[in-house]
């Protein structure tokens, strides 16, 4: 299956698409649920955008990473000897431990100042990865 991603020059450009758009679902609706965190669009109720966004967002995150595991698969090892691939893999994994505790806390029902600073953080260890991810090809 794999060197058929390699064999085909349309596919792994395709793959490219689909973890794009994936990141852009993921970033997208994170940005825009703590836009309406920090006062913006006031009219809609947190807790309702929250569920839109979330799922929005967790669909985007679903194809990046499958998308992004199907890429690894045609080049594993010129990946694992990336500085930048292991720096995303690492933002990966602070980002997945950053929502964990995020919603442990129940941060969305407190919308307190840690609350907004997790949002930052999110957002901020989203854009790294966005930023390694493209550093990966250079």
């Amino acid at each position: 299956m794999f060197a058929a991603l390699q064999s085909h020059a349309w596919v792994y450009p395709a793959l490219e698409v689909v973890h794009i758009v994936g990141i852009a679902l993921l970033l997208g609706n994170l940005v825009a649920l703590e836009m309406r965190v920090f006062g913006r669009a006031a009219a809609l109720p947190v807790a309702a955008m929250a569920r839109l966004s979330l799922s929005i967002a967790l669909v985007g995150f679903g194809l990046a990473a499958a998308s992004g595991s199907m890429m690894f698969a045609t080049q594993p090892t010129d990946l694992l000897a990336n500085r930048a691939f292991i720096i995303k893999m690492g933002l990966l994994l602070v980002a997945g431990c950053n929502a964990g505790w995020f919603h442990a806390r129940g941060s969305l029902r407190k919308l307190d100042a840690l609350a907004r600073i997790q949002m930052l953080m999110s957002t901020s260890i989203w854009l790294a990865v966005v930023f390694c991810g493209r550093w990966i090809a250079y």
